[in-house]
């Protein structure tokens, strides 16, 4: 086998797994509006039992729900009422041979006052989490002693519902991270000051469970090896806890860093490298004899491989990666790796405020509304017009269902705006997502068709039942004066080599992911560059800690970036820049300008098509330009349901005949 390491049996305590491969906790919001198990929950974990996964460690779960809430439709275990829903949930995964645990929690400093009814949250000592804001109360020692119990009566109703072990959400800055760490812990009771006093609170729930539950019924600690925040948690001091935690019995540890002052370590960007945060289990699995679990932008089965191979962990965590693809496990164990649908990191799954969704895999949290694929009964040709990630996945869903598909490309490259990042890191996880579509058009017999662009004849001699206009997007070119002077480009000019500078002055104007991408090629290039950071759409669906990370890369690379301006004018050889607030205006010396304002739909087909063709649907950037999210959305939920459309128009258009 390709892959001995990750598909040999592993053990928790006395617990054996199939294989080494973990599905960590993650928030799903799919609980319901008291934090019972719902249907949607349980397909969702189901999809991923079935997709090969040994171990899945089920979603936070409050074990008090009045003042230890993580978020809105947490799932709970703190009563004897949603036992049968996670004996449902607890039979659909086992149904598969893999094992579930619940990951016990209790937010502590990181909930607010609007998940607590308005009441004042709490915590090990009073100390603010600045990115909550929110002043804690100080727990009393007789309430820290209840907790200890709702935690050991979680894990207990936990086994009567059939779940295998359980994991105590010792991470992230969460309440039992709060009582070890120094930063968090200025109690003076026996639960803070000294090393052990600091260890008592959760040396009494692992105590009180395995009385409880037994010796042999396995319990887990998820730990931030390192907080990354100044005065918290390290490697050093968490070297010391996890000797500590193996000598009072917990059976296994969970690798993981930050907390909410330090997110972007919890939930990483695209700027992260895949597996950057094995080190901190390695540190870990240096000082213990229990099995250790690394997690953190882990994708591709080689690299996981390596990581057990090396034996740096003893069981690899595929966080994200299992939101995009419940078949990770089945896909590698068969040799199919080239059909892993690969996390890029893009951080969808984390800005939904309805329930979990994922840019790449659109059946996420929708598992019963899109259950499975039909095949049609009669053979049907359908156009595709544009090969980005819009028109590739209507390709793919539709070629799914037996379909004869072409897909007309102008390039001479699949991709479209996928291509335009240069960054090595993102381009990394962009050129992931091609090549898993570029795959799954040549497995899935695609005819595509590139260097060509769609005429009425060639889209008429295929008889399609249907046609996918996906064209894209183009640049957006702002109001401003002087935007059609030569000393002028967009970015496309610079990202596809149309024009080359060497050691200019330089002024990017926008925001967003491919600006900073253009901003960053062009300094590399010896050029001197001004950015003038301008409120664009493409620069809001940029998250605030990863667009803090970038400005500051590109100020290491010597970019001067304004921000709060905006452009008054363009010159032949400076541009006018006005503070919003004061309105003073500064002119600034440039030989050129790059425009990175965003894109909008481009669409320039669909009337002329109107005219031959029945049934033309619009997708992707030229419906809704300036998200892959919306793109592959478009592409995939077009395709699931074409049929009803076309019925649909034909119901319409014979009422309106008959009228």
């Amino acid at each position: 086998m390709k892959y001995n390491h990750l598909f040999e049996n592993g053990t928790i305590g006395n617990l054996v797994l199939k294989n080494r491969i973990v599905m960590p906790a993650m928030g799903t919001n799919l609980a319901g509006p008291n934090g019972e198990i719902t249907d949607h929950q349980i397909a969702y974990y189901e999809e991923r039992a079935r997709g090969g996964t040994g171990l899945i460690i089920v979603e936070f779960t409050s074990i008090e729900y009045e003042l230890g809430k993580g978020t809105m439709n947490q799932l709970r275990i703190d009563e004897g009422r949603f036992i049968p829903g996670m004996h449902r949930l607890a039979n659909a995964v086992h149904k598969y041979d893999a094992k579930i645990f619940v990951q016990l929690h209790h937010a502590g400093r990181e909930s607010n006052s609007q998940l607590t009814g308005g009441k004042q949250i709490v915590a090990p000592s009073p100390v603010t989490c600045a990115a909550v804001g929110e002043e804690p109360r100080e727990l009393t020692t007789a309430e820290v002693k209840d907790l200890v119990n709702k935690f050991v009566m979680g894990a207990f109703r936990c086994k009567i519902a059939g779940i295998d072990g359980v994991e105590l959400h010792g991470a992230h800055g969460y309440l039992i991270n709060q009582f070890l760490s120094p930063n968090t812990n200025l109690r003076t009771d026996e639960y803070g000051g000294s090393f052990e006093n600091r260890m008592r609170f959760i040396e009494e729930i692992v105590d009180g469970i395995k009385e409880k539950c037994g010796e042999d019924y396995p319990v887990t600690v998820r730990l931030s090896v390192d907080e990354f925040d100044e005065g918290g948690q390290d490697v050093k001091l968490s070297k010391e806890i996890s000797r500590y935690l193996e000598k009072i019995g917990v059976d296994g540890l969970h690798a993981s860093a930050g907390n909410y002052n330090s997110m972007d370590k919890i939930i990483e960007s695209m700027l992260f490298e895949q597996g950057w945060r094995v080190y901190l289990a390695e540190e870990i699995k240096k000082e213990v004899k229990i099995p250790v679990i690394t997690v953190g932008v882990i994708r591709e089965p080689e690299f996981a491989e390596n990581i057990l191979l090396e034996g740096r962990a003893d069981f690899i965590a595929l966080g994200r990666g299992h939101i995009a693809d419940p078949e990770w496990a089945k896909k590698t164990l068969e040799g199919r790796e080239k059909e892993i649908r690969k996390c890029i990191c893009c951080l969808h799954c984390t800005r939904s405020l309805a329930h979990v969704q994922c840019s790449v895999n659109v059946r996420a949290g929708r598992e019963r509304e899109f259950k499975e694929i039909k095949p049609i009964e009669e053979k049907r040709n359908v156009a595709v017009v544009g090969g980005g990630p819009g028109g590739m996945e209507a390709a793919r869903v539709l070629s799914l269902k037996g379909y004869g598909v072409t897909i007309f490309e102008k390039d001479n490259k699949l991709g479209g705006q996928l291509n335009l990042v240069t960054s090595p890191i993102p381009k990394e996880k962009m050129n992931w997502m091609i090549d898993y579509h570029r795959n799954e058009m040549e497995r899935l017999h695609v005819d595509v068709r590139l260097n060509t662009e769609a005429s009425v004849e060639m889209i008429k001699s295929l008889e399609p039942y249907a046609v996918f206009l996906a064209t894209g997007a183009i640049p957006i070119i702002p109001d401003i004066e002087g935007n059609d002077l030569t000393n002028v480009c967009d970015y496309e000019d610079v990202l596809l080599e149309r024009k080359a500078f060497r050691n200019k002055r330089i002024a990017v104007i926008g925001s967003g992911m491919v600006c900073y991408s253009v901003t960053r090629q062009l300094a590399a290039m010896g050029n001197d560059v001004t950015l003038v950071e301008i409120p664009t759409t493409t620069g809001e669906k940029v998250s605030a800690p990863t667009r803090l990370m970038l400005l500051n890369r590109l100020k290491k690379a010597n970019v001067e970036i304004f921000e709060g301006q905006k452009v008054a004018k363009i010159l032949a050889n400076s541009i006018i820049v006005e503070d919003e607030l004061s309105a003073l205006q500064l002119e600034l010396e440039v030989d050129h300008v790059v425009l990175s304002m965003g894109t909008g739909a481009y669409n320039p087909l669909e009337e002329s098509y109107r005219k031959h063709f029945h049934n033309v649907y619009v997708i992707g950037d030229a419906n809704n330009p300036g998200s892959i999210t919306n793109a592959i959305k478009d592409g995939f939920e077009k395709a699931f349901v074409i049929e009803s459309l076309v019925l649909k128009k034909d119901a319409a258009e014979e009422f309106k005949l008959h009228k």
